[in-house]
Protein backbone atom coordinates (compact mmCIF):
# COMPACT_ATOMS: atom_id res chain seq x y z
CA UNK A 1 0.00 0.00 0.00
CA UNK A 2 1.33 3.38 -0.95
CA UNK A 3 1.64 6.21 1.86
CA UNK A 4 -0.87 8.53 -0.20
CA UNK A 5 -2.95 5.43 0.43
CA UNK A 6 -2.44 5.12 3.77
CA UNK A 7 -3.28 7.89 4.66
CA UNK A 8 -6.18 8.30 2.82
CA UNK A 9 -7.51 5.15 4.95
CA UNK A 10 -7.37 6.83 7.93
CA UNK A 11 -10.19 8.43 10.27
CA UNK A 12 -9.23 11.20 10.36
CA UNK A 13 -12.15 11.92 12.86
CA UNK A 14 -10.65 9.37 15.41
CA UNK A 15 -7.40 10.44 14.98
CA UNK A 16 -8.18 14.35 15.83
CA UNK A 17 -10.02 12.92 18.78
CA UNK A 18 -7.11 10.68 20.09
CA UNK A 19 -4.94 13.61 19.81
CA UNK A 20 -8.03 16.38 21.34
CA UNK A 21 -7.91 13.53 24.44
CA UNK A 22 -4.24 13.10 25.02
CA UNK A 23 -4.10 16.90 24.98
CA UNK A 24 -6.51 17.55 27.58
CA UNK A 25 -4.80 14.38 29.46
CA UNK A 26 -2.21 16.58 29.38
CA UNK A 27 -3.86 19.49 30.82
CA UNK A 28 -4.79 17.11 33.76
CA UNK A 29 -1.34 15.68 34.09
CA UNK A 30 0.32 18.74 34.39
CA UNK A 31 -2.15 20.20 36.56
CA UNK A 32 -1.10 21.18 39.95
CA UNK A 33 -4.04 18.51 41.27
CA UNK A 34 -1.57 15.85 39.45
CA UNK A 35 1.42 16.06 38.95
CA UNK A 36 2.44 20.60 38.13
CA UNK A 37 3.85 21.04 40.98
CA UNK A 38 6.56 17.90 40.97
CA UNK A 39 6.99 18.62 37.25
CA UNK A 40 8.05 22.55 37.56
CA UNK A 41 9.64 22.03 40.44
CA UNK A 42 12.44 19.38 38.30
CA UNK A 43 12.66 21.47 35.66
CA UNK A 44 12.89 24.70 37.37
CA UNK A 45 10.09 26.65 36.47
CA UNK A 46 8.37 28.91 38.76
CA UNK A 47 4.83 30.69 38.05
CA UNK A 48 6.15 33.93 36.85
CA UNK A 49 8.66 32.39 34.51
CA UNK A 50 5.45 29.90 33.47
CA UNK A 51 3.37 33.23 32.93
CA UNK A 52 5.98 35.23 30.64
CA UNK A 53 6.54 32.24 28.33
CA UNK A 54 4.44 32.79 24.60
CA UNK A 55 1.73 30.35 25.67
CA UNK A 56 0.10 30.09 22.45
CA UNK A 57 2.98 28.76 20.59
CA UNK A 58 3.58 26.51 22.86
CA UNK A 59 0.13 24.79 23.62
CA UNK A 60 -0.38 25.25 19.59
CA UNK A 61 2.87 23.72 19.42
CA UNK A 62 2.09 20.95 21.42
CA UNK A 63 -1.20 20.21 19.95
CA UNK A 64 0.44 20.24 16.35
CA UNK A 65 2.85 17.46 17.78
CA UNK A 66 0.25 15.46 19.39
CA UNK A 67 -1.67 15.39 16.00
CA UNK A 68 1.45 14.17 14.23
CA UNK A 69 1.99 11.52 16.80
CA UNK A 70 -1.85 10.68 16.52
CA UNK A 71 -1.53 10.57 12.67
CA UNK A 72 1.30 8.09 12.67
CA UNK A 73 0.02 5.94 15.28
CA UNK A 74 -3.25 5.31 13.32
CA UNK A 75 -1.21 4.63 10.43
CA UNK A 76 0.63 1.76 12.81
CA UNK A 77 -2.65 0.51 14.03
CA UNK A 78 -4.30 0.50 10.73
CA UNK A 79 -8.17 -0.44 9.42
CA UNK A 80 -7.92 -3.52 11.07
CA UNK A 81 -7.60 -2.73 14.66
CA UNK A 82 -9.96 -2.93 17.65
CA UNK A 83 -9.59 -0.75 20.89
CA UNK A 84 -7.67 -3.63 22.56
CA UNK A 85 -5.13 -3.51 19.44
CA UNK A 86 -4.81 -0.29 19.89
CA UNK A 87 -4.40 0.34 23.38
CA UNK A 88 -1.85 -2.87 22.94
CA UNK A 89 0.34 -0.62 20.23
CA UNK A 90 0.04 2.47 22.35
CA UNK A 91 1.33 0.72 25.46
CA UNK A 92 4.11 -0.68 23.41
CA UNK A 93 4.61 2.98 21.81
CA UNK A 94 4.77 4.23 24.95
CA UNK A 95 6.86 1.72 27.10
CA UNK A 96 9.02 0.51 24.55
CA UNK A 97 9.94 3.25 22.77
CA UNK A 98 9.13 6.66 24.49
CA UNK A 99 9.80 6.13 27.76
CA UNK A 100 13.64 4.27 27.01
CA UNK A 101 14.10 7.12 24.83
CA UNK A 102 13.17 9.77 27.86
CA UNK A 103 15.63 7.09 30.09
CA UNK A 104 18.21 7.45 27.72
CA UNK A 105 17.97 10.83 27.78
CA UNK A 106 17.87 11.45 31.04
CA UNK A 107 20.33 9.38 32.59
CA UNK A 108 23.01 11.64 30.73
CA UNK A 109 21.27 14.55 31.68
CA UNK A 110 21.16 13.68 35.12
CA UNK A 111 17.77 14.25 35.81
CA UNK A 112 15.73 13.24 38.38
CA UNK A 113 13.80 10.25 38.32
CA UNK A 114 10.10 11.60 39.59
CA UNK A 115 10.55 13.65 36.44
CA UNK A 116 10.92 10.84 34.43
CA UNK A 117 8.08 9.21 36.28
CA UNK A 118 6.11 12.02 35.61
CA UNK A 119 6.92 12.31 32.00
CA UNK A 120 7.32 9.19 30.66
CA UNK A 121 4.10 8.35 32.36
CA UNK A 122 2.23 11.43 30.85
CA UNK A 123 3.12 9.29 26.92
CA UNK A 124 2.52 5.85 28.21
CA UNK A 125 -0.83 6.77 29.25
CA UNK A 126 -1.33 9.53 26.38
CA UNK A 127 -0.20 6.89 23.44
CA UNK A 128 -2.60 4.06 25.25
CA UNK A 129 -5.63 6.38 25.26
CA UNK A 130 -4.81 7.58 21.63
CA UNK A 131 -4.44 4.05 20.32
CA UNK A 132 -7.62 2.49 21.93
CA UNK A 133 -9.30 5.54 20.72
CA UNK A 134 -8.29 5.06 17.27
CA UNK A 135 -8.54 1.46 17.49
CA UNK A 136 -12.12 1.22 18.35
CA UNK A 137 -13.15 3.85 15.94
CA UNK A 138 -13.47 2.90 12.30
Amino acid sequence: MSQAHMLADLNWLAILLAAVAAFVLGGAWYSPRLFGGAWMQDVGLTEESAAESNMALIFGGAFLLILVAAIFLGATIGNSGTWLTGLHTGLVVGVAWVSTAYGVTYLFERRPLRLFLVNAGYNVVLFALMGTIIGAWH
